[in-house]
């Protein structure tokens, strides 16, 4: 679910708060060593995410915020703020020639390239709580 949070609302903020979590408290946040990307450059998106990106040959930048249940991904575009809320058990993420992330039909793909490398340990504290979300719904092999 896209929303915009440009302005702060109740609403908004509740149904991100279902969807994906609240937000980590200060101390956690410290605990784990942040819970934020640094902004990565959006190299391509899925046809119905492109109302959200520039209209002009700009550059777009994106980054992700980590939720107990999911992830926010906040997308920029001039003076708005749009927000994608992923719940972990939608999340899909590839590793190719950057990372692209897949999720309700949609998906976001960022370029490889030195803001993308800075951010690999965030990957790291991302894929190991999507492993650990996943660990709680396995289903016993026959």
């Amino acid at each position: 679910m896209i929303l915009n949070t440009t302005h702060t609302d109740k609403k908004t903020d509740a149904i991100i708060n279902d969807l994906v979590g609240k937000p980590y408290s200060f101390i956690q946040s410290i605990r784990m060593k942040g819970t934020g990307s640094k902004r990565m450059i959006v190299d391509e998106v899925s046809p119905s995410l492109q109302r959200y990106l520039n209209i002009i040959s700009d550059i777009n930048y994106a980054s992700i915020e980590l939720r107990p249940s999911g992830i926010l991904i906040h997308i920029n575009q001039g003076l708005k703020n749009f927000s994608w809320a992923i719940p972990f058990y939608q999340l899909v993420i590839y590793k190719i020639n950057g990372s692209s992330i897949h999720a309700q039909g949609k998906f976001i793909h960022f370029r490889n390239s030195k803001t993308f490398k800075e951010n690999q340990s965030f990957f790291d504290r991302l894929f190991a709580k999507k492993i650990a979300f996943d660990e709680q719904y396995k289903f016993m092999g026959l």
